[in-house]
């Protein structure tokens, strides 16, 4: 393996910063005793300082591409060695996923996680028969998700628990929770975790689970980067189905909507994927979705219409293998008899697995082909309890938002008892509780698709939870003060200090979340 001196580097780009070029340059005397696997970099600095929410950017110092979990360490362990003083930072950054700079550091560095992804990292056990032979992966923390289901089906094995969008690291999505349609049966993706890898705040490679280390396991799941940088999670899996029935139908009643879904994911026989979405003021929704999903009476779908009227979409999929496609067709049957949807909105269509899972990226494709993926993205993501989740339906559907948004509005319920509540996680006290996406995109500079138009419907949705106490907790958040975190995690606040002190005590890790700032770092963007 090359090993490359930092020397050489340094001096490269004191040669640029010479010639004009303005950068944050970190002294070589700080860094030169690193000798790596990989390497740093320097001219890659404007890219590190850019992720999906295309909101906020942090000019890092430098970028680690790591050859090796060693490299991790030896940057962390380098930066704290250098004691409170300095004001180096570091920041893991898996697929740049963050939306308002969590994987960015100011004049820090950051870790080009993707570089440990490679799949000769990967490793997949098969088990063997009985629960005490279970199956998992044991997968590099900067492996995409995607590249973690193309490895394990070669097996005929999947992960239990997913996220709708696919190309995200493994390390990102089990530091904030992993939630998707399958999280009301199997919980989030920290709910399925064996054990993890971690590199904590002090450079220490640590091994960890449930029976060794639990301490710093539980709190690295979920914990937002602030105890380690994950570099290796064995995740259990289970047989992966060969095909997918992928169902939607429409509700024009909220009440029968969420009932109908609360019923699904309390049912013991149920569908293997839930979830809700809200639409405003759309048109032509069925007609877009003829183009991959056949209506199961296209006369009575030819004579719907939808404009104008708030509607509740429930997308479910039944897991199946061809030569068992008669069952699944049986089972279908009477599960859809007892939802009360609109009979002319029955849509469905059979895709692989594999075509199911990464359906999103599908999407990515063509909005990248408009030019409409890399624009900022001012998503809300909410928690709410099953309590309050009618009276937040009829404020914010029936007067905040007035128009259809720039993006899909998500709307699913999940089961508490799935989630392992030592994690870092933190989710509202009610054993069935809604989680709601407003996924926005924000293509123009001004009016109704702007940033600032996406931006205040937020606030007024965060500022009627707030006042009418609805209970919310946000996922994803953004909060850009230590107060706002502190009421976040509440009573769970103690526990989180005391974990960051333990394992991060100079706050050098992920920064970008803005909990615990470390010397001059900005508390705003």
């Amino acid at each position: 393996m090359v090993r490359v001196s930092v020397v050489c580097c340094l001096k490269l780009l004191l040669l640029l910063a010479l010639g004009g070029v303005t950068m944050h340059v970190p002294d070589a005397g700080v860094l030169a005793p690193l000798r790596l696997d990989g390497y740093l970099s320097f001219h890659d600095v404007a890219a590190a300082a850019r992720d999906f929410g295309n909101r906020c950017s942090l000019l890092p110092a430098a970028v680690l591409h790591p050859g090796s979990v060693a490299d991790v360490a030896a940057a962390v362990r380098r930066v704290f060695q250098l004691g409170e003083r300095s004001p180096l930072t570091v920041a893991a950054r898996g697929h740049g996923h963050s939306l308002l700079g969590q994987s960015q550091t100011a004049g820090g560095i950051v870790v080009r996680m993707e570089s440990l992804g490679g799949g000769a990292r990967m490793r997949v056990h098969a088990g063997g028969a009985g629960a005490d032979a279970p199956a998992y992966v044991d997968a590099p923390g900067g492996a995409l998700w995607i590249n973690v289901l193309h490895e394990t089906l070669k097996h005929g094995l999947a992960p239990k628990s997913w996220t709708d969008y696919l190309h995200l690291t493994v390390g990102g999505t089990l530091s904030n929770a992993g939630v998707s349609g399958q999280a009301f049966r199997q919980g989030p993706q920290v709910s399925n975790v064996n054990q993890l890898e971690i590199v904590t705040g002090r450079g220490d490679v640590v091994t960890c689970s449930p029976e060794e280390n639990s301490d710093l396991f539980y709190g690295a799941l979920g914990g937002l980067g602030q105890f380690g940088i994950i570099t290796r999670a064995r995740i259990a899996l289970e047989p992966a189905p060969k095909m997918v029935r992928w169902i939607r139908v429409l509700y024009s009643d909220f009440a029968s909507f969420t009932e109908d879904q609360e019923a699904l994911i309390s049912a013991e026989r149920t569908f293997d994927y839930i979830e809700g979405f809200v639409i405003i003021n759309r048109t032509g929704i069925l007609n877009n979705w003829r183009t991959s999903f056949k209506p199961q009476d296209p006369v009575q779908a030819s004579h719907f219409q939808s404009d104008g009227k708030v509607l509740y979409c429930l997308e479910m999929t039944k897991n199946f293998d061809p030569d068992e496609a008669d069952i699944m067709e049986q089972e279908v049957g009477v599960l859809l008899s007892r939802l009360r949807y609109i009979q002319s909105t029955l849509f469905h269509t059979d895709v692989t697995y594999l075509e199911f899972l990464d359906r999103v990226h599908s999407s990515e494709l063509k909005l990248r082909a408009q030019g409409l993926w890399e624009v900022p993205h001012p998503w809300l993501n909410l928690l709410i309890p099953r309590s309050t989740i009618h009276r937040f339906a009829t404020e914010v559907f029936g007067n905040i938002l007035k128009d259809s948004n720039n993006g899909p509005i998500l709307l699913y319920p999940v089961n508490r008892s799935k989630w392992d509540n030592r994690t870092s996680v933190v989710i509202p006290e009610e054993e069935i509780f809604y989680l709601v996406g407003f996924l926005s995109s924000a293509p123009s500079a001004s009016g109704h698709g702007s940033v600032e138009h996406a931006v205040s419907l937020n606030d007024k949705i965060v500022d009627f939870c707030d006042k009418a106490g609805v209970g919310m907790k946000q996922y994803l958040a953004p909060y850009t003060t230590q107060q706002q975190w502190k009421a976040h995690f509440g009573a769970r606040w103690e526990t989180f200090e005391r974990r960051k002190h333990m394992y991060d005590p100079l706050a050098i890790l992920a920064p970008g979340q803005r909990i615990f700032p470390k010397a001059s770092l900005p508390m705003s963007s």
